[in-house]
C-alpha cells in the first residue's frame, strides 16, 4: 500500500455521536485498528461532532464502552471537531482568497426546485453531497471579508481547473487508480458545501483539515463513502495538504441487503453486549 512519503501508518474510526454505535461501526472500526497493528502503526478515535444539536455526551461515552469492549485502544486526547473551529476557518480563509467560494443563499426547498426544473419534473440528479447544486448562486461576489453569516459553496469547474484531475489510487474491495475530471465533477458532483449556516464547516472540509492535522496516512471507510473521496483529494490539493491512502471496505448490511444506519438499534453494538454476546462472537459475526 503506497503511503505519503516518509508517512507513518496511521488510521482513524471518526463517528459522530448522534447515536448508538452498529455492526457496520464495529466493522469499520475493527478493520482500521486491525490494519494498524499488523504494519506497527497508530489508530486513533476522532469524535465528528459538528452537529451540536444531535451530538450528546452519553453517545460519547457509549462509543467508547463500545470500542473498548471490542479490544479498541487509542491514545488521548481525542480529537473533537468542535473544538477546531479556528483551523476550518483557516482552510475556509485560503479557498476564499484563491476566489474559489461564493455565497449561497439557497434553502433546500430552492434547490430541489432549480434542480428538477430542467427535467421538467423529473427527479434531480443525487451525487455525493446530495442533490447536484444547480449553480443559482455561482454568480455571488467572491470579493471582501469572508461571509461567514452565509453557508460557502466551493465552484468546482474553476477548482478542477486549477488542480486538474483528483486522483487516488483505491485499495480497498475494488483496488485501482481512480481519477475524476473536470466534466465529471461538475456534472455528477456540483459545488459542494464547505460550511454551513451555524456550523464552522461540513463534512467534506473538516474532514480533510483533521486527516492532516492527525497525520493520518490511510483513510479506512465504508465504501459508500467512496463516491465523496474525489471531493477530498481535490481539496486536499488546493489546501496542500498530503493525500493519504484509501482503503474503502464491504458494508454490513441487514437480511433483506440494506445498509445498516444508526435508526438500526436492534443491531446497536450494546444491544449485543447487553444481550450477553462476547466480544469474539462480535467480531465473528461481522467477519473480522
Amino acid at each position: 500500500m503506497s503511503l505519503p512519503e516518509g508517512a507513518a501508518f496511521v488510521t482513524r474510526f471518526a463517528p459522530s455521536p448522534t447515536g448508538p454505535l452498529h455492526l457496520g461501526h464495529a466493522y469499520s472500526a475493527g478493520l482500521a485498528f486491525e490494519m494498524a497493528k499488523e504494519r506497527g502503526g497508530s489508530f486513533l478515535l476522532r469524535l465528528e461532532d459538528l452537529d451540536r444539536e444531535r451530538s450528546k455526551p452519553a453517545f460519547e461515552a457509549l462509543i467508547a464502552e463500545d470500542l473498548s469492549w471490542l479490544g479498541l485502544s487509542w491514545p488521548e486526547p481525542v480529537m473533537r471537531q468542535s473544538e477546531r473551529g479556528a483551523a476550518y476557518r483557516g482552510a475556509l480563509q485560503q479557498l476564499w482568497d484563491a476566489g474559489l467560494l461564493y455565497p449561497c443563499t439557497c434553502r433546500r426547498k430552492d434547490i430541489r426546485a432549480a434542480a428538477r426544473a430542467p427535467q421538467e419534473g423529473g427527479d434531480p440528479l443525487i451525487g455525493p453531497d446530495g442533490i447536484v447544486y444547480p449553480g443559482t448562486c455561482r454568480g455571488a461576489p467572491r470579493t471582501g471579508p469572508v461571509p461567514w453569516h452565509e453557508a460557502l459553496r466551493l465552484d468546482i469547474g474553476l477548482a478542477m481547473e486549477r488542480a486538474g484531475t483528483a486522483r487516488f489510487e483505491e485499495h480497498g474491495e475494488a483496488p485501482g487508480p481512480r481519477i475524476a475530471t473536470c466534466r465529471q465533477m461538475t456534472e455528477e458532483v456540483g459545488d459542494v458545501v464547505l460550511s454551513r449556516r451555524g456550523w464552522d464547516a461540513s463534512y467534506h472540509l473538516a474532514v480533510v483539515v483533521d486527516d492532516a492535522a492527525q497525520g493520518v496516512s490511510c483513510v479506512v471507510r465504508g465504501q459508500d463513502l467512496a463516491e465523496a473521496t474525489p471531493i477530498h483529494v481535490l481539496l486536499q490539493i488546493l489546501l496542500g495538504l498530503p493525500r493519504p491512502a484509501y482503503f474503502h471496505h464491504r458494508l454490513i448490511r441487514d437480511d433483506a441487503g440494506k445498509r445498516l444506519a444508526k435508526r438500526d438499534d436492534a443491531r446497536a453494538i450494546c444491544a449485543y453486549r447487553e444481550a450477553g454476546m462476547s466480544a469474539g462472537e462480535m467480531r465473528a459475526l461481522i467477519g473480522l
